[in-house]
């Protein structure tokens, strides 16, 4: 497993500050992170060296070297990244997830009893078996000609391994096309869509066929977030980007996220991100 491990970072240390695409599908792979506050799609993400530490909704989980954790919807989450050491970075690889691949699996696989789902957004130690496949899939980065043909089903594999473990009924969820999950789904992707405009949440319970409660329910159980909280989120994170890489001030990066009252702005930003708008922004761009 070790050996697996040690030749997998070194594979993802080729990765720049950023998600790097491999030339696998779906696969894509970071050395450190400039910012660990983004919206994650639906994805399995495995760390390979040092730690992350995300917070989502009311949700704050740490994953170490070799746990990995599902992301079964957009989600916008903030946090950051824990090197071991200068000389050596946070490392990770993510599979972008595929419901219809999952559900295609599921058909060819015997069934499998349920299992107690663990905490949403869970840390989940990787099998030595799905390091395994993790580390043929990376190897196809250097080979192409190859990979047109492994890189399918290595990813099937990967999947497998994932749905023997603790994960798999939240795998099995983004599968199911009528399930609780996939009509969440649909309500996420609209909030995500138009996070700048108000809205009532009536209509988006209506788009998921479901009741009021029902929908908050579902909604806070896969998301960590009411619906709300999930919109403030997406407009806080898109806020800061447009701090530090725009030339927009506070106040009108407030207004063009959607908020009314640059003062609310502030307070909230200041309550994520623990300084107010401009003082964050300075702090990323001051020189060290």
């Amino acid at each position: 497993m070790n050996n697996d491990l040690n030749e997998l970072r070194h594979l993802v240390m080729r990765a720049q500050n950023r998600w790097t695409d491999t030339g696998l599908p779906r696969v894509a792979m970071v050395r450190a992170e400039a910012c660990a506050d983004q919206v994650y799609p639906p994805m399995l993400h495995l760390v390979l060296q040092g730690a992350k530490t995300l917070s989502i909704g009311d949700q704050v989980s740490t994953y170490g070297p070799s746990s990995y954790f599902v992301v079964p919807v957009d989600v916008p989450a903030t946090g950051q990244v824990h090197p071991c050491a200068a000389d050596s970075p946070y490392l990770a690889l993510s599979l972008t997830l595929e419901p219809s691949v999952i559900a295609a699996l599921l058909a060819d696989t015997l069934n499998t009893p349920e299992r107690p789902r663990p905490q949403r957004f869970a840390a989940v130690q990787a099998q030595p078996e799905m390091l395994d496949a993790w580390l043929r899939m990376m190897r196809l980065m250097d080979r192409p000609n190859e990979a047109a043909v492994l890189a399918p089903m290595i990813e099937r594999e990967i999947l497998f391994r994932a749905l023997q473990g603790p994960l798999r009924e939240t795998l099995v969820d983004m599968a199911r096309p009528d399930g609780r999950l996939t009509q969440i789904r649909r309500a996420t992707e609209w909030i995500r869509q138009h996070y700048t405009e108000p809205f009532r949440v009536e209509p988006l319970a209506a788009m998921t066929d479901m009741s009021v409660a029902a929908f908050y329910r579902h909604f806070k159980a896969i998301t960590a977030m009411t619906p709300i909280q999930y919109q403030k989120r997406l407009r806080l994170l898109r806020a800061r980007w447009l701090l530090l890489f725009d030339t927009l001030d506070a106040a009108s990066i407030a207004f063009t996220v959607g908020y009314e009252s640059a003062s609310q702005f502030s307070r909230e930003y200041a309550r994520l991100f623990g300084l107010p708008p401009a003082k964050d922004a300075a702090r990323f761009k001051t020189p060290t």
